[in-house]
């Protein structure tokens, strides 16, 4: 749900008009909105060489996984693994478009970890693997537009952690 939705829908609940603080928080999403376009096509438009550098760094940290045997083993298991770094690249430009940290949970986190359990793939390694993802992010980006992405990412990993 987008900030603008949530705002609208948690007022017509209580049936009251916006807070002075939720309309604080609107014309602050909307002084960032040319800013979320701009990083959400900057991360579309390097999607592939982000994800290029995310798989490079978690098979460093983690070389087990793409040994014999491992989850990411041979190039299926592997373009598998680089498909969910395409899914949580998009999922996090979608929060940031919502300006909302809510579209990434409904979206993409519930029942993550028991999709991943079932599947034998290890959460500590999603989570390294987010982490990854995110400090490859962070090179295309500007140190402004870093600080705005990095919480949508921390977000993901502490609610993998969980």
């Amino acid at each position: 749900m987008s900030v603008i939705t949530k705002i609208i829908v948690d007022a017509d609940n209580e049936l009251r008009y916006p807070s002075i603080g939720e309309l604080e928080s609107l014309q602050n999403y909307f002084r960032t909105s040319e800013e979320r376009i701009l990083i959400s096509s900057v991360l579309r438009d390097n999607e592939q060489n982000i994800i290029k550098i995310a798989s490079k760094a978690i098979f460093q940290l983690h070389p087990e996984y793409i040994a014999p045997g491992g989850n990411a083993e041979g190039a299926r298991k592997r373009s598998l693994c680089l498909r969910d770094y395409g899914w949580y690249l998009r999922l996090v430009t979608y929060g940031i478009l919502a300006g909302d940290k809510e579209t990434i949970e409904k979206i993409g986190l519930i029942g993550v970890k028991e999709m991943y359990n079932s599947l034998g793939v290890p959460i500590l390694g999603m989570i390294d693997s987010i982490e990854c993802l995110k400090e490859a992010v962070v090179e295309f980006l500007s140190d402004d537009q870093s600080q705005f992405v990095v919480p949508y990412f921390d977000f993901i990993i502490q609610r993998m952690s969980i």
